[in-house]
Parts: structure tokens; C-alpha cells; sequence
């Protein structure tokens, strides 16, 4: 077991955002790091107990898209209704087909991992979130205690 902690800030609530924090949190944890991922504002969606996750090309002209769609397709196209619906499901497809773990499959290995998920108190409190909403084996603390722990970290990521 290694001295090393790692910190991570978690904003993001969409499929393809979900992933880095778990991989890497669980990850670290195997390489025995202490980590602890701080969960706010749209990030606390990885926390709900039924996640609905979506992935959006709109905003994200990084993102590859099937049948050379990046070269011809338009980005404002991205935009219409269904979409959404359409990249979410050829996403979660082609990650099927590669052998990808679920982002619940990820969480739960994090959590048997001892990787310290933590809710920002505020953040439920600011979107009405029950706790019954969220996962079980978390914990609900404010942003002055992550940062406590974030402050002697030897590697803080925001994501």
C-alpha cells in the first residue's frame, strides 16, 4: 500500500463523461492509492440510484462520429430531435461490442475498491435529491471537507 492519495472533482452527468472518473479512481485504488471523488452539481448524476445517462455530439466536436458523419455531417444537425437518442444508443453499442464495463459495473467496483464516492451536500440540497435517490455507500459532505483531503493530495483532477 502506497502513501499516495488522489483527489478527483466530478461535474459532468453524461455517458461519456461518467467514465473517467471511475476508470480513473478505480484504477488508482488498485495501484493503492487513497482516492476520493467529490460528486457535484450534473456529476451527481453518476450517483442516482437509476441513472439515465445520454452522450451529445452537440458541444463536443471531438466526438467521432460513425459513417465519417464528422466530414459531412453538419454540427448543428447534432441538434435535432432524436439525436441525442440515436448517439446515446450507437455509443452504448459499440461499447457493448468492445468489451467496455458499465458505468454501474465501474461504480461498483470503485465502491468495492474502497474509492471514497462523495456527494457535495450542497448540490443535493440545491436540486431537491433525496438520499433515497442516490447509491448506497456514500457519503454527503461539503466542498471545505473534500478540500481538506484534495489539499494533501499528490494528484487533483477536475472532470
Amino acid at each position: 500500500m502506497t502513501d499516495k492519495k488522489l483527489a478527483i472533482i466530478a461535474t459532468k452527468g453524461t455517458l461519456d463523461w461518467a467514465y473517467p472518473p471511475f476508470i480513473l479512481s478505480s484504477t488508482a485504488a488498485a495501484l493503492g492509492y487513497e482516492t476520493q471523488v467529490f460528486f457535484t452539481f450534473y456529476g451527481l448524476q453518476l450517483l442516482k440510484k437509476k441513472m439515465n445517462l445520454k452522450v451529445s455530439a452537440l458541444g463536443n466536436p471531438g466526438m467521432p462520429m460513425p459513417m465519417g458523419m464528422d466530414k459531412w455531417f453538419p454540427v448543428l444537425g447534432t441538434a435535432l430531435p432524436g439525436m441525442e437518442s440515436m448517439m446515446t444508443f450507437m455509443m452504448k453499442k459499440k461499447m457493448k461490442a468492445k468489451g467496455i464495463a458499465s458505468v454501474e459495473e465501474l461504480r461498483d467496483i470503485c465502491l468495492e475498491s474502497e474509492v471514497k464516492l462523495i456527494g457535495c451536500q450542497m448540490t443535493v440540497d440545491l436540486f431537491d435529491l433525496r438520499r433515497d435517490d442516490l447509491i448506497d455507500g456514500i457519503d454527503y459532505v461539503g466542498a471545505g471537507s473534500f478540500l481538506s483531503f484534495a489539499g494533501d493530495a499528490d494528484i487533483c483532477l477536475y472532470i
